[in-house]
C-alpha cells in the first residue's frame, strides 16, 4: 500500500509547530482493498478509513469536480489511478498541498515550502473559489500563524474577494461557520481571523453584526481609538491574553454589538447599548447554533460590564443583584470568566492596556464577602419560599456593605 503523510502534519513538521494530528493518504487502492486490510471506513462524502492500530485517519487519493454553489456540491472521484499530485492539486494553500513519502521525501509540487519560508497564504489554483468554507479556512490559518508572521497572498485576498461578490460566500451553512470561528477563537491571534475576513469583504456577510462595528465612533476621552470595530478586535487581542477559553473570548469580542444599533443622532455617545444589543446576540447565537453555555455568558458580559466597570461606585444592593445575575453565588467559574471578559474590554483601548484593573479583585472580594454569610437562622426561623431568598439578599448587602466600607479605609490608608 502507498500510502504520504499529507496537510497538517506536513506543514507543522516543516515549521517546527506542534503536530497533533496525523492524516494520510492512500493512492492505488479501493474501498474494497482498505476493508480487506481492516480499515474501519468514516468517510461520508468522500472515501475516509482509520487504521485497525493507530486509528490515524487514510483518506483515498481523489478529485473533485463542482457540480452545485456551496461547499457540498462537489463530484468526487476516488480510484486507484488517481495520483499523489493529482490529489495535492485540490487542496487549499500550497502550504497545505506538500506530502511525505514512506523515505520521508517532500513532495511539493505547487511550492508550498517556499511559500512557508516565506510565511505566505497562497492558494493552489483557480479551483479554490469552488468552496466557499475556504475563505474561513485561509482566515483561521492567519489567526494560527499571524504571530509568525504569515499574511494573505494579494491574488488569494482577490480571488477570495471575487467569491463574495459572486454570492459563495451566502451558501455557507452555520454550523460550519461556528466550527472554523471557534477554532479560530482557539488560535494564538484570533483578531487575524476577523481582520482577513473584513479585507475580503466577507465579514459583512458571514458576520454582520461584527462587521457593523466599524465606523462607529465612540467619546474620544473614553475610547482614544474611537471607532468600535477597532475596540471589539484591541478587546479580542487582550482577552486573548487573559484566557485561552472560547466562551470567554467569544463573550469579549460579542461584548459591545448593541453599539452597532445606536441611532447616528445619539453618536459618539451609545446609552443603553447594554440592553440594546440583547435581541442581537441572540439572534447571532441562535443563527450560528452557538452553545447553550456560551450564549449565556455573553449576555451576560454583555449587560453587565459596564456595572463592572462602575463596580466601587456601586451601591450594596446594586452590587449584590449583579453578583445575583451573573450566578456568582453559584459558579466560581463564571464569576472569573465574566471577569476576565470585562478586564479585557477595560484594557482593550489606545493607551490603556497595561492599565490596571482594581475592579477584578474588588468584585472576587465582595462575592466571597456575600457567600461567607451564616444562613443557618434564617433555615431555622419559618421562613418559607420567597423570604428566604429575600432574606439571604439582606444578609449579603450588609455582608457587602462591611467589605466596602473596609475596602474604602483600608484605599484611604495606603494613599495616606
Amino acid at each position: 500500500m502507498k500510502t504520504y503523510l499529507v496537510g497538517g502534519a506536513v506543514r507543522d513538521r516543516l515549521l517546527a509547530y506542534p503536530v497533533s494530528e496525523f492524516d494520510w493518504l492512500v493512492v492505488g487502492e479501493t474501498v474494497e482493498s482498505m476493508l480487506a486490510r481492516g480499515f474501519r471506513p468514516v468517510g461520508k462524502d468522500f472515501p475516509v478509513f482509520l487504521h485497525p492500530v493507530t486509528h490515524d485517519e487514510y483518506a483515498l487519493a481523489r478529485t473533485e469536480r463542482k457540480t452545485a454553489p456551496g461547499y457540498k456540491g462537489f463530484e468526487v472521484y476516488a480510484a486507484p489511478d488517481v495520483t499523489i499530485e493529482e490529489d495535492l492539486l485540490r487542496r487549499d494553500l500550497t502550504i497545505n498541498a506538500m506530502a511525505l513519502d514512506s523515505d520521508d521525501r517532500l513532495i511539493d509540487p505547487f511550492h508550498g515550502q517556499d511559500d512557508l519560508n516565506n510565511r505566505i497564504l497562497r492558494h493552489v489554483s483557480p479551483a479554490f473559489s469552488e468552496d466557499p468554507v475556504r475563505i474561513l479556512r485561509v482566515a483561521r490559518f492567519a489567526a494560527r500563524y499571524a504571530h509568525l508572521g504569515f499574511k494573505v497572498a494579494e491574488e488569494t485576498r482577490q480571488l477570495m474577494q471575487e467569491m463574495v461578490v459572486k454570492g459563495e460566500a451566502d451558501h455557507l451553512v452555520p454550523e460550519r461557520v461556528w466550527a472554523e470561528m471557534c477554532k479560530a477563537l482557539q488560535e494564538t491571534t484570533p483578531t487575524a481571523f476577523f481582520e482577513v475576513l473584513r479585507d475580503c469583504d466577507a465579514l459583512k456577510v458571514i458576520f454582520p453584526e461584527i462587521d457593523a462595528l466599524f465606523g462607529v465612533p465612540q467619546p474620544e476621552q473614553y475610547h482614544p481609538e474611537i471607532d468600535t470595530g477597532i475596540h471589539t478586535l484591541m478587546v479580542l487581542e487582550q482577552v486573548s491574553r487573559l484566557s485561552a477559553k472560547v466562551d470567554i473570548r467569544l463573550a469579549a469580542l460579542l461584548h459591545d454589538l448593541g453599539k452597532g444599533l445606536t441611532p447616528r443622532s445619539g453618536w459618539p455617545s451609545h446609552h443603553g447599548h447594554e440592553k440594546l444589543g440583547l435581541s442581537l446576540l441572540e439572534n447571532f447565537c441562535e443563527r450560528l447554533r452557538v452553545p447553550r453555555n456560551y450564549k449565556n455568558l455573553c449576555l451576560l458580559v454583555m449587560q453587565y460590564h459596564t456595572h463592572c466597570h462602575r463596580l466601587l461606585e456601586l451601591r450594596a444592593d446594586t452590587l449584590t443583584d449583579m453578583l445575583q445575575a451573573i450566578f456568582a453565588f453559584k459558579h466560581d467559574e463564571r464569576l472569573e470568566a465574566f471577569i476576565l471578559a470585562c478586564e479585557a474590554d477595560a484594557r482593550g483601548r489606545t493607551g490603556f492596556e497595561n492599565r490596571d484593573y482594581p475592579q477584578a479583585d474588588f468584585m472576587r472580594q465582595a462575592a466571597l464577602a456575600a457567600k461567607n454569610i451564616d444562613t443557618h437562622a434564617i433555615l431555622h426561623e419559618n421562613n418559607k419560599g420567597a423570604d428566604i431568598g429575600i432574606a439571604i439578599r439582606k444578609l449579603r448587602i450588609a455582608a457587602i456593605e462591611r467589605f466596602k466600607q473596609h475596602y474604602s479605609a483600608t484605599v484611604k490608608q495606603i494613599t495616606v
